[in-house]
């Protein structure tokens, strides 16, 4: 299961590279709305259109450790200027960080917040929960800002 997980990974960061269709992030013109959505997981952070946020367990200290392929398949969810908290967000747990690419980076209790390709930018996919890939594990937030598990996880 991890090495068709894998593959899947590796064939997308590949069809990234000759298309250029998930070609990062790219760079934020206008600050970033986090909101809430409802998941088979419960209720996770989102961007305002629903889809699902991640947090990256090899971040530390509110720094990302997600550039290159990571980022490709996990782009950082960037902002710019204050990102702003509506449907259950609380506004004080939410911040900035800066990339390596001097891009601004959204946080949320301190967790540098990323999307994840596979979700295909679908409301409430939760694709990329529990997966180990780039040295550590990805999980979907709470609006605690905790990481939530999946059963058996």
């Amino acid at each position: 299961m991890k090495r068709l997980l894998i593959l899947t990974i590796s064939a997308v960061v590949a069809i990234a590279a000759v298309t250029g269709i998930a070609a990062g992030a790219g760079y934020a013109t206008h600050p970033t709305k986090v909101s809430t959505h409802k998941t088979k997981l419960g209720t996770v952070l989102s961007k305002g259109n629903g889809v699902t946020l991640y947090l990256f367990e090899k971040d530390k200290n509110g720094k990302s450790a997600c550039s290159g392929a990571c980022a490709k398949n996990w782009p950082p969810l960037l902002t710019k200027g204050k990102p702003q908290a509506v449907a259950g967000v609380k506004a004080a747990k939410l911040g900035t960080t800066k990339r390596a690419d001097g891009t601004t980076q959204v946080t949320y209790a301190g967790h540098p917040l990323y999307t994840f390709v596979l979700d295909a930018n679908k409301p409430g996919a939760t694709k990329g929960e529990g997966i180990d890939a780039f040295g550590a594990e990805w999980y979907v937030l709470g609006t605690n800002g905790k990481k939530i598990e999946k059963s058996g996880s």
